[in-house]
């Protein structure tokens, strides 16, 4: 019965919200999370049929799983977002997820690394492979440009205006940005395309993506991330490390540094500047030193 709706919300996402295909599946996973609930008490309703009760008792199901309130709160998010194409399509006239709470989440801040330890890191790479300069390659262009993983394993040559010092990202939805890069990812990427990636056979469809693994096609973000995790525990580095603490790392740096915040948030594809907000958490240190430089009541 329900098929039909999730066909239709799959098409919604895809033409007319343009997301990418994992956004798409995730926004799909939480509709099956709902129909299986609805499957597994004996509750033969449509959308339509559907009422508050039905979905508080389905949020309380959710729950017992011992799912993080991030993962609850993120499949709400996801009923919420099927009801609105259902009222757009016509298909039902009412929102039973209006009054749907969503469960208090703390924010929980990324770990940042500082440079030393992002350069610890790096330099924990074996340069006498093929593969140690295209990690060092990604490496630092994550840092230097502030790339989502899926960003990077997707970058393409055709993209690269390495001598104006930008690169070409598509982002989220298909979005396109330019975003500058510095000098030392210019200079690894260089090493690594003149003198390794223009060797290696690509696979077909494969010709135009920068970094590729031994079988000549794009890196998975699970490579990048087993890639980046191995590298954190030669450096002996405790904190917890992902691709995005690459990113996280440039944006607090960017906004430590002074940076404006608008620049970061194209820097970093944001749609919303409150996203980017995220990267003014400031610790005490960074705090107080800066009023011992600028304040007149802290200068001895």
């Amino acid at each position: 019965m329900w098929d039909s709706y999730k066909n239709g919300y799959k098409a919604y996402l895809q033409l007319e919200k343009s997301l990418s295909e994992n956004s798409v599946e995730a926004y799909l996973r939480d509709v099956d999370r709902l129909t299986f609930f609805l499957a597994e008490n004996g509750l033969e309703k449509s959308p339509k049929e559907i009422d508050l009760k039905t979905l508080q008792a389905f949020v309380k199901y959710i729950a017992s799983f011992g799912l993080a309130a991030s993962s609850q709160a993120r499949t709400i998010s996801g009923i919420k977002g099927f009801y609105k194409y259902l009222l757009s399509e016509n298909i039902t006239d009412t929102d039973p997820t209006i009054l749907l709470e969503l469960p208090k989440l703390k924010r929980a801040l990324p770990d940042v690394l500082s440079f030393e330890e992002i350069e610890k890191i790096i330099s924990q790479i074996d340069l006498s492979t093929n593969e140690g300069h295209r990690n060092k390659a990604i490496l630092e262009t994550l840092y230097s440009c502030g790339l989502r993983v899926s960003e990077a394993v997707n970058l393409k040559i055709s993209c690269l205006y390495l001598k104006d010092g930008f690169v070409r990202v598509i982002g989220k939805g298909d979005k396109e940005r330019l975003v500058p890069i510095g000098d030392e990812a210019i200079k690894y990427i260089g090493i690594y395309y003149n003198d390794y990636r223009r060797k290696l056979n690509a696979a077909k469809d494969f010709e135009d993506f920068l970094f590729l693994n031994n079988r000549g096609k794009n890196l998975s973000r699970v490579m990048i991330f087993l890639i980046i995790k191995s590298l954190a525990q030669k450096a002996q580095i405790k904190k917890n490390i992902s691709p995005h603490t690459f990113r996280h790392s440039f944006a607090t740096h960017l906004v430590e540094g002074g940076a404006d915040l608008r620049a970061v948030q194209l820097m970093l594809g944001h749609e919303s500047i409150t996203t980017t907000e995220i990267y003014t958490h400031l610790d005490k240190h960074f705090l107080r030193s800066t009023l011992q430089e600028h304040h007149p009541a802290f200068r001895k």
